[in-house]
């Protein structure tokens, strides 16, 4: 079985070969000026986790704070079920899902998608854990994750056909970082990983061992 990381390097070895030069020169633009610009650099290890609740794929509410009463929770923030990266993720958390119930915790994924949306990630990838609907990035905002895409990599995604906001139902072209952090019980997150660049993932297993030791 391979890793996430091995998948993704794989992925981005086809993406490589097929997309076209410039697009590729501009979408690491993209992602260097999003580095430098030291907006949305995530909540860190030490923090409190906001208490918010969201609707599921079905619709049905679902609170933070009834999660963690339960046990320690692994929050990923993903961008949509559009995003490949996003998607090998969501996969590779679903082969640990058994570890991660073992470890006496939650599996919550948070992407700005409208329930239906979300709906059809967590069908398409078979997923058996939350995927929740976070509709105008009000609870990544609280994570501070959320950033503005520039005009012209708007322009490049629309030009691949892939329309943001269809899938998020708002016209903001807003998207959160992807992140992964593990919350203990009385809601301390005890690992944060964020990262401007959306092709760098943590393996799963990495997290699980962190969650281990909460």
């Amino acid at each position: 079985m391979s890793t996430l990381l091995e998948e993704i390097k794989a992925y981005k070895e086809v993406f490589k070969q097929k997309a076209p030069e410039e697009k590729q020169r501009l979408m690491a633009q993209a992602t260097k000026e999003l580095e430098e610009s030291g907006v949305a650099q995530g909540l860190k290890e030490g923090e409190r986790v906001p208490d918010f609740t969201l609707p599921d794929a079905t619709g049905k509410m679902v609170s933070i704070k009834e999660e963690l009463e339960k046990g320690p929770v692994i929050l990923t923030f993903y961008r949509g079920g559009w995003c490949p990266y996003c998607n090998l993720e969501l996969k590779a958390y679903q082969r640990e899902l058994n570890s991660i119930k073992d470890a006496g915790a939650t599996l919550i994924a948070i992407s700005p998608q409208t329930p239906d949306a979300t709906l059809s990630t967590k069908e398409k990838n078979e997923l058996e854990f939350l995927v929740l609907s976070d509709e105008g990035n009000q609870v990544a905002e609280q994570f501070n994750l959320v950033f503005k895409m520039p005009d012209y990599l708007v322009e490049i995604y629309k030009g691949s056909g892939l329309m943001v906001p269809d899938h998020n139902g708002n016209d903001d072209w807003e998207l959160p970082k992807p992140a992964t952090f593990v919350i203990d019980q009385s809601g301390n997150i005890v690992f944060a990983d964020v990262d401007s660049d959306y092709t760098k993932r943590v393996e799963p297993g990495k997290v699980i061992d962190i969650l281990k030791n909460v």
